[in-house]
């Protein structure tokens, strides 16, 4: 199997659309080998936050001498994103062999009667088995929805985290939001830590089942807390508290500025310090040393040309809504914006505009590379409710291009779904390279 057909196949997965449920991926890794057994894992779920909290303490193993795995979704321009060891993303040659020996499996599986795993399926699978093909000490997984019947959730991890919860993908989780806490915390096993920053009724249900499966729970504002002693547009530093583990004032430097990495990144410290009671080989002063450097792309990221500052962030429901704006107006309180942006029509929509535009921003509105996104005509009505300047673009590089022209002395913010942001940032990036060989000064991406 080449590359292209990898794809190509994976493309074809998805005529079986998105299936809860564990018995297809249960049979599929069980005819692999079941390798996700071969390794530890810390398995993580939430409504956000995830993929920076991953991403963080992925590097801090990393950093501690141990090889670690990083399973993550979705990806911003590759699929290869999904899948990394020490940081580095799954070759092309690697990630074809591991899809032609998951394609097998699955065909194995649909001669003996079963189901056609979907795509996620077959991308969790064979996460599992090039992880441990690599020998990795650790893999950290993310989930891809839900947590109860999300088929990462064949693992037995050494922590489980559940970042925070809100009312994201009811219909798949039961309807409410107790439901959507209840799928959430359906990651919690037997006697598994489990570490959260979730507040109400969603943490309610979260200790529930902690109690009910005897898993010891260390909630954000209880058993650690954390404050920003200062900050700025590049970074911040953080003081953390773990009573329960003997950490007092840990102060540790953190690359991702946006004030809502501040609770992410203590999640992660906390996991690493539960972690750490198990594992000598965890060190908490690498988690400091790369927590000071950790990028992960697409999150408040600073991409900036020239003159011209640009926030690429993937805030694709209401809570990321809220985290923008409020990072927007703690960072950059009294500049103007244009916002570039793209929503998928299954989202909350108007709650999302609500939150993030003022009436006094500029919008582009255009289309995000999904069969899922709304319309730009449609999002741009409900853009007009709310703002006086505003324009639609279906094609995101009339569309880049216009709001960089229209954003002169404004931030720029490309912003609304992670399947916009991975396209503009492969253009910007792009834009930066040629403006660094320009001779184009302050090109240096943050």
């Amino acid at each position: 199997m080449t590359y292209q057909q990898a794809l190509d196949y994976l493309a074809s997965l998805n005529t079986f659309g998105m299936r809860l449920g564990l018995s297809r991926i249960l049979r599929l890794t069980e005819i692999l080998g079941n390798p996700q057994e071969k390794y530890r894992t810390i398995h993580v779920t939430g409504t956000n936050g995830k993929g920076s909290v991953s991403a963080l303490t992925a590097a801090a193993l990393t950093a501690s001498g141990l090889k670690t795995g990083l399973f993550t979704s979705p990806h911003l321009s590759k699929y290869n994103e999904r899948m990394r060891v020490n940081g580095a993303d799954i070759s092309d040659e690697d990630f074809a062999r591991v899809l032609a020996r998951t394609r097998d499996a699955a065909e194995q599986m649909i001669a003996e009667g079963g189901e056609s795993p979907t795509q996620f399926e077959v991308l969790t699978a064979a996460a599992f088995l090039y992880f441990a093909e690599q020998k990795v000490d650790y893999a950290v997984i993310e989930v891809g929805l839900g947590g109860l019947l999300d088929s990462t959730n064949i693992i037995t991890p050494v922590v489980s985290v559940i970042t925070n919860v809100t009312l994201e993908h009811a219909d798949f989780c039961g309807g409410t939001l107790e439901g959507v806490a209840e799928h959430k915390a359906g990651i919690i096993k037997e006697k598994v830590p489990v570490v959260t920053a979730a507040q109400g009724t969603p943490l309610s249900v979260i200790r529930r089942t902690a109690k009910e499966k005897g898993a010891p729970i260390y909630v954000m504002g209880e058993e650690f807390a954390a404050k920003r002693l200062s900050g700025t547009s590049e970074k911040q530093e953080i003081s953390l508290d773990v009573p329960r583990l003997s950490i007092s004032d840990w102060r540790y430097e953190l690359s991702l500025a946006a004030p809502y990495q501040l609770e992410n990144s203590a999640v992660a410290a906390t996991l690493l310090a539960v972690l750490a009671q198990k594992d000598a080989q965890v060190s908490m002063e690498a988690a400091k040393r790369v927590f000071a450097k950790t990028v992960w792309p697409g999150r408040f990221e600073r991409m900036d040309i020239g003159g011209q500052k640009i926030i690429v962030d993937g805030a694709h429901n209401p809570a990321g809504a809220k985290a923008l704006r409020e990072a927007l107006d703690s960072i950059f309180p009294t500049e103007p914006r244009t916002f570039l942006l793209g929503i998928l029509h299954d989202k909350a929509v108007e709650e999302m505009l609500d939150i993030l535009l003022r009436p006094e921003d500029a919008v582009i509105v255009t289309q995000p590379d999904s069969e899922r996104a709304e319309m730009p005509e449609q999002l741009l009505r409900s853009v007009r409710k709310r703002v006086r300047i505003a324009e639609a673009e279906p094609d995101r590089g009339s569309a880049l291009a216009r709001a960089f022209a229209a954003a002169k002395g404004k931030i720029l913010c490309c912003t609304g779904s992670l399947y916009l942001i991975g396209d503009l940032r492969e253009r910007i990036v792009a834009w930066k390279e040629e403006a660094w060989d320009a001779g184009i000064g302050n090109a240096e991406h943050h």
